[in-house]
């Protein structure tokens, strides 16, 4: 059995991780995750308070806390790969 992480590796194409995250999380889950994510995008421009972007995407402050906390403090720099990497393509 594969672990999650090479799950996702073997995904191609767009259509195939949404089907792919469609059937492995809820709707809550996706909507969790979708959340962090705007999060994220909203910090890394660095224009906006945590006030505001939980404002704006209806987040708790907790939730941009938390997310800021992962983008800035963590070590994992997941988010940081992926937003510059966006930003490269740009």
């Amino acid at each position: 059995m594969k672990n999650l992480n090479e799950a996702l590796l073997l995904l191609k194409t767009k259509s195939e991780v949404t089907e792919f995250l469609n059937d492995l999380c809820t709707p809550s889950e996706l909507k969790a995750l979708n959340e962090r994510w705007s999060v994220a995008q909203l910090l890394h421009k660095d224009e906006m308070s945590y006030r505001e972007i939980a404002s704006k995407l209806n987040a708790s402050t907790t939730t941009v806390t938390r997310v800021a906390r992962f983008l800035t403090n963590e070590p994992y720099k997941g988010y940081q790969k992926i937003l510059k990497r966006i930003n490269n393509e740009k």
